[in-house]
C-alpha cells in the first residue's frame, strides 16, 4: 500500500482518519488548513504541530504538489503560461489571466488527453495519466503563490478531458469550492468538455452551479467527425440532446466553443446550420479562432469571416462572442508548451 494522498482527502475523511490513529479532530483542522488555505508542500512547515507529528505523518501521508519547470509571461497582456511539474516528473500546463473581474485560471485534468481532436496540441503528445484532485488544486495553489494573487474564477479547460477523469474532477469540484479550503464558488467554475454524453447526463444530476463547456467545433456530423473523434461514438444530435436535459436540470446557460477554421467550418452555411441546431437551448457561442498548431495544415478565420459568421448567428438568435485571445505571443493554449519540452525544441 502507497502513501495516503492527504490533500485529495475532504475535511471528515481527515478527522475521522486522524481519530483512529489516536489523534484529537482538531489536528486534522490545523492540518487541512494548512494545505488548502496556506498551500504548503512539506508537513515541516505546519509549525503549529508538535515536531514529533511533523515528523510522523510523512510516514502515512503524501503532499502532492506542483513545481514551476517553466513560465513565460505575455508582453502584450500580462498572461502568464506555467510548465509544471508533478512529483513523478510529469508535467502539466496552465495558464493564469486578469480579467477585469479578477483574475482566472485554466487548469490541466490529465497528463495528456486520449480525445485526439485534430486541432488540438495535447492529443498529440499522447496520454500518460489522470491528475488527482491534490494535483490540480496544486496548479492553482502554486500561481497564486509565484503571482502573489488571489484568484477568483476556474476554468478546467486545460489538458486533458475533465469528464474523462469524473471521479477525481468530482472531488477537487468539492474541495476548491469548500469554505474551509480555496472557497471558489460553483458560479466562478467552468467545465469543458468535447462530449461525453454519459457524463454530461451524469454532472447534471449533480445539479451543480458550474458552467458547462461544450467543445462543439462543427454543426455536423460529417466536419465534427473528421475533427474530433469523439463524435464517431455521440454524434451531434446525442450531445445536443445531453445538453438539453443539463440546461433543464440545472437551470444553467450552456457555453458552446467553436474553434473557427478557415475552410472547414467558417461558412454561412455552417453558422445558419449551428444556428437550427442551438435553437431552443440557453446557450451562448464563443468563436474562438483556431491555434497554430504545427502538423495541422489548419489557419484560423480571419476577422471578416468572424464577424459575418457571428452576425449570422446573432440574427437567428444565437448569442455569440468573439474570444478575446490572450497570451498569443506565448502560445497560451495548453500543450504546445509541454509537447515543445518533450520533443526538446527551443521553449
Amino acid at each position: 500500500m502507497g502513501k495516503i494522498d492527504i490533500k485529495s482527502m475532504r475535511l471528515d475523511e481527515l478527522q475521522a482518519t486522524f481519530l483512529e490513529r489516536g489523534l484529537p479532530k482538531y489536528r486534522a483542522a490545523q492540518v487541512y488548513r494548512w494545505l488548502h488555505q496556506r498551500g504548503v508542500t512539506s508537513f515541516d512547515e505546519m509549525t503549529d504541530l508538535s515536531k514529533d507529528l511533523r515528523a510522523a505523518l510523512p510516514e502515512t501521508f503524501e503532499i502532492r504538489s506542483t513545481e514551476i519547470a517553466l513560465r513565460r509571461v505575455s508582453k502584450l497582456d500580462g498572461t502568464v503560461k506555467y510548465l509544471f511539474a508533478l512529483n513523478d516528473g510529469e508535467t502539466v500546463e496552465s495558464v493564469l489571466m486578469q480579467y477585469h473581474h479578477g483574475y482566472s485560471i485554466c487548469i490541466s485534468t490529465q497528463v495528456g488527453c486520449k480525445m485526439g481532436c485534430t486541432f488540438c496540441a495535447t492529443g498529440k503528445s499522447g496520454f500518460s495519466r489522470n491528475l488527482t484532485p491534490s494535483e490540480m488544486l496544486s496548479e492553482i495553489q502554486t500561481a497564486q503563490r509565484d503571482a502573489g494573487v488571489r484568484i477568483s474564477n476556474v476554468v478546467l479547460m486545460g489538458m486533458g478531458e475533465p469528464l474523462d477523469n469524473y471521479q477525481n474532477v468530482l472531488r477537487f469540484l468539492e474541495l476548491v469550492s469548500s469554505e474551509n479550503g480555496l472557497n471558489i464558488g460553483m458560479r466562478h467554475i467552468s467545465l469543458s468538455t468535447c462530449g461525453l454524453v454519459d457524463r454530461i447526463y451524469d454532472l447534471a444530476d449533480k445539479k451543480l452551479q458550474l458552467t458547462l463547456s461544450v467543445s462543439l467545433h462543427a454543426p455536423n456530423d460529417e466536419i465534427r467527425s473528421r475533427t474530433m473523434p469523439v463524435n464517431r461514438k455521440w454524434n451531434v444530435e446525442e450531445l445536443l440532446k445531453a445538453c438539453r436535459y443539463y440546461s433543464d436540470v440545472t437551470g444553467r446557460r450552456i457555453s458552446f466553443e467553436y474553434a473557427m477554421i478557415s475552410g472547414v467550418n467558417d461558412s454561412d452555411a455552417c453558422a445558419a446550420e449551428l444556428a437550427s441546431r442551438l435553437r431552443g437551448i440557453i446557450s451562448h457561442v464563443n468563436l474562438i479562432p483556431v491555434n497554430d498548431v504545427t502538423d495541422t495544415g489548419y489557419r484560423k478565420s480571419g476577422e471578416d469571416r468572424l464577424r459575418k459568421f457571428s452576425a449570422i448567428l446573432e440574427k437567428r438568435g444565437i448569442t455569440a462572442t468573439v474570444r478575446r485571445t490572450l497570451g498569443s505571443d506565448i502560445e497560451a493554449s495548453c500543450g504546445q508548451l509541454r509537447r515543445r519540452n518533450q520533443q526538446g525544441g527551443t521553449l
